[in-house]
């Protein structure tokens, strides 16, 4: 199956828990965002970057999304990672967490796509969920 559309970010810097990382040159950020399209909710999470990601650098990232998808309600997590490179994500890979999904959602499996265009960001869903 396949969902598309579009959703809004806010990214808010944390302090570092671990004084470690942060002399690593490590963030933390936290993540919240609003879904529209096939994804109607919302998504909470929390990301880990190497770099300003102006430039070049790296993140991984895990998140929540709550709502429904294709009118099926639920939530599951995604993991996050990529890499920068002169501004240009490469090897960026999404995918929903095994075993993650809840309510109408349990079993879904699948893989995030995101597109960044004008200042926007949008997304393609491409997932299963169980045959009943």
């Amino acid at each position: 199956m396949q969902a598309h559309g579009d959703f809004d970010v806010k990214i808010t810097p944390q302090r570092a828990d671990n004084p470690d990382a942060e002399a690593a040159g490590f963030a933390r950020i936290a993540l919240d965002k609003r879904y529209h399209g096939a994804i109607e909710g919302s998504g909470r999470g929390e990301m880990l970057a190497a770099g300003d990601g102006s430039k070049s650098g790296a993140y991984v990232a895990l998140e929540k999304v709550s709502g429904t998808l294709d009118g099926r309600e639920g939530s599951f997590a995604l993991l996050h990672s990529a890499v920068m490179v002169d501004g240009v994500p490469r090897d960026w890979s999404i995918r929903v967490v095994p075993d993650s999904g809840t309510g109408q959602l349990t079993g879904i499996e699948g893989r995030l796509r995101i597109t960044m265009a004008a200042g926007k960001h949008s997304y393609d869903l491409e997932y299963t969920l169980p045959t009943d």
